[in-house]
């Protein structure tokens, strides 16, 4: 079995947590279609990228800026309400962007009714937040972010849990 590095990191503010998304969504640019792409024949062209932290730790945050970095000028809304939001990134390698909050979940069947298997089969960043409400229905992540808010700034902690995973951890390095 690999193992796998984690990196921590204190954010001192939300100039800081943009830096970090930028540098995520760099690692992922290239995963998508650059030098580090996915090969022709993997099958699974998804990265599932888990967000931890308490109410306000500033998954959304982050996830915003995640997003915003592929479509600077897209208007991101929470998916508290919906579950899932997606945004279309358009170029040399198109992908989609589904953002989870599965926070109002109340069950994890209830993602197939949002057709999961078909969001998660095409090539796409998958941003979730509150995995643990569709534990057993939504797969592993690639890489988990934990974000503790403190009384000044974060504490974010990456875990790479795949070789996808660490690919992006060691690229931010």
């Amino acid at each position: 079995m690999t193992k796998f590095l984690d990196k921590t990191l204190f954010l001192e503010d939300e100039k800081a947590t943009t830096e970090l998304a930028t540098n995520i969504a760099a690692a992922l640019e290239n995963l998508f279609g650059g030098v580090n792409s996915f090969s022709k024949d993997n099958s699974n062209e998804s990265v599932i990228v888990y967000l931890l932290g308490d109410l306000g730790a500033g998954k959304s945050f982050l996830s915003r800026a995640l997003i915003q970095y592929f479509l600077p000028e897209q208007k991101v809304k929470s998916p508290t309400y919906t579950l899932v939001e997606t945004y279309s990134v358009e170029g040399i390698a198109p992908f989609a962007i589904h953002h989870f909050d599965l926070y109002r979940l109340c069950d994890p069947e209830e993602l197939e009714y949002l057709a999961i298997r078909d969001l998660l089969a095409h090539k796409s960043l998958n941003l979730v937040e509150w995995p643990s409400k569709g534990k057993g229905v939504m797969p592993e992540a690639d890489l988990v972010i934990e974000l503790q808010h403190l009384d000044a700034g974060r504490n974010v902690q990456l875990s790479a849990q795949s070789d996808v995973g660490q690919v992006i951890i060691d690229s931010m390095s």
